[in-house]
């Protein structure tokens, strides 16, 4: 009984928020064990959203449903997100710390998976929503801790590559989901009722897995950042911005305003991708799309590991302002052209898309300090947009019966995003706190080891005082 308390005891998942634990100074190094275990959880997500894209189609078909109630889906599975990064996961995070948080939301996961089984089996779209908006919950709770720590979690001047780089992950997760419900389920079924049913497995199998997962976070020594250390790493990059009260954080409130509406433009093209190219494109089945769809979802990949190669030479406020800026470029043209060009203009805007979200989340997050875990939920609660922009897109589709001209609706979302790529570049107030985290040696300098080193030469100054001493009075 003593073995198994002592288990516990030193698996707490409680850590005071008062005191700093050097996890905001790590380096690479150190960094990497708890960086490959939060970047599984990207992979996760990933997996769920590019499956979902895959669904919404094929339910259309199967139960005979309009394109704007089959964005019920996007708007149960997103709109769970500001639940769980403003609510629930908030309160655990700010309470309890990372790790706790990373548990809930594995458990949240596995419960929605549960419950999608009998829906997916008996054909329920109602029942499946309401599986999706506890997945929802879950994978939000997840994005409301893993984010921001792995923004946090190493050097602060490699932050926006850390965190492009792991949601790579969630991009190859994208492309995963695709290709498993185009060669495996609806290959040859179609839109047969065995080829929706045959995801249930999947779910199942998403379930053992996450449970399994939260166990192995449980018994894992990853480090716990906390609320003093952000505060010491703003300050020590002279970029804090938390002497101000939090109502007055505008940065990150424009940061979450811009994530609510690039997020909503990117779930819309994504979740209406096979209805466009089936529409635009001649002899296109529902098929063939989500095969094209997995090629698409594999160039968004591709994107963020081109954007965090950029990222190494040059700062990453530029690489954002140009992928966001081609991001419009590209989207326009789609609304009026069709075929293999319509659909090339929309596999160009994913692979611009690619590092928009996890470079606002980090570029939004630089300076908050002590207000780091309040912060992080405002920004991860932008996601909400993709519950809301998806259902404009399908309705304006339905009314003008044509989805390839309603893609003007994520081009107006992106052009209100594009306001922050703009002012984090040339207005000061923005640029000069992105710019002093890019410069810090917090994490790159080894601090432990110099502060060592300067107590061993200070003791080594005393030791050597008193010969110096003795030499002058013998002279």
């Amino acid at each position: 009984m003593a073995g198994f308390k002592s288990v516990f005891k030193k698996n707490s998942l409680k850590t005071s928020d008062k005191k700093r634990t050097r996890a905001a100074e790590l380096t690479l190094r150190e960094s990497i064990y708890p960086l490959i275990l939060v970047t599984i959880l990207f992979f996760l997500w990933g997996f769920s959203y590019g499956l979902l894209d895959t669904l919404n189609k094929h339910f259309q078909d199967y139960l005979g449903i309009s394109r704007a109630r089959s964005s019920g889906l996007q708007a149960a599975y997103f709109g769970a997100y500001p639940l769980a990064s403003l609510g629930h996961a908030n309160y655990i995070l700010r309470h309890y710390g990372y790790k706790a948080v990373f548990i809930w939301g594995l458990v949240l996961y596995g419960i929605g998976a549960l419950v999608a089984w009998p829906c997916i089996l008996h054909g329920s779209f109602g029942g499946f929503c309401a599986a999706i908006f506890i997945i929802g919950n879950g994978l939000g709770s997840l994005e409301t801790a893993a984010n921001p720590y792995i923004t946090i979690c190493g050097p602060p001047r490699y932050a926006e590559m850390r965190i492009n780089l792991s949601q790579a992950f969630n991009g190859i997760g994208t492309v995963v989901a695709p290709v498993l419900g185009s060669y495996v389920f609806f290959l040859k079924t179609g839109q047969d009722e065995q080829a929706i049913k045959n995801v249930q497995w999947v779910y199942l199998a998403i379930a053992c897995f996450v449970f399994l997962l939260a166990v192995v976070f449980y018994f894992s020594p990853i480090p716990e950042i906390t609320d003093a250390d952000m505060a010491f790493q703003a300050e020590e990059t002279h970029a804090g911005t938390d002497v101000k009260p939090f109502r007055k954080q505008y940065r990150l409130f424009h940061a979450a305003f811009a994530q609510f509406c690039y997020t909503g433009a990117q779930v819309a093209i994504a979740g209406y991708f096979i209805n466009y190219v089936t529409e635009s494109r001649a002899n296109t089945t529902s098929s063939l799309a989500a095969k094209f769809l997995a090629g698409a979802q594999g160039t968004f990949a591709l994107g963020r590991f081109a954007g965090v190669a950029m990222m190494k030479f040059v700062r990453p406020r530029w690489v954002f302002l140009v992928y966001m800026t081609l991001c419009i470029v590209f989207i326009a043209p789609s609304i009026t052209q069709s075929g293999n060009t319509g659909m090339a203009m929309l596999y160009l805007t994913l692979f611009f898309e690619s590092i928009i979200f996890p470079t606002i989340m980090a570029l939004g997050m630089r300076g908050l300090g002590k207000y780091t875990k309040k912060g992080s939920g405002f920004i991860v609660a932008g996601v909400a947009g993709g519950a809301v922009v998806p259902p404009i897109l399908g309705a304006a589709a339905d009314s003008m019966n044509s989805t390839p001209r309603a893609m003007v609706v994520p081009l107006c979302f992106f052009v209100a995003a594009w306001s922050y790529a703009l002012t984090v570049n040339f207005v000061p107030s923005y640029r000069n706190v992105a710019d002093k985290f890019s410069t810090a040696e917090i994490g790159v300098v080894d601090r432990a080891r110099d502060e060592e080193a300067v107590v061993i030469q200070r003791a080594m100054d005393k030791t050597a005082a008193p010969t110096r001493t003795e030499n002058v009075e013998t002279g």
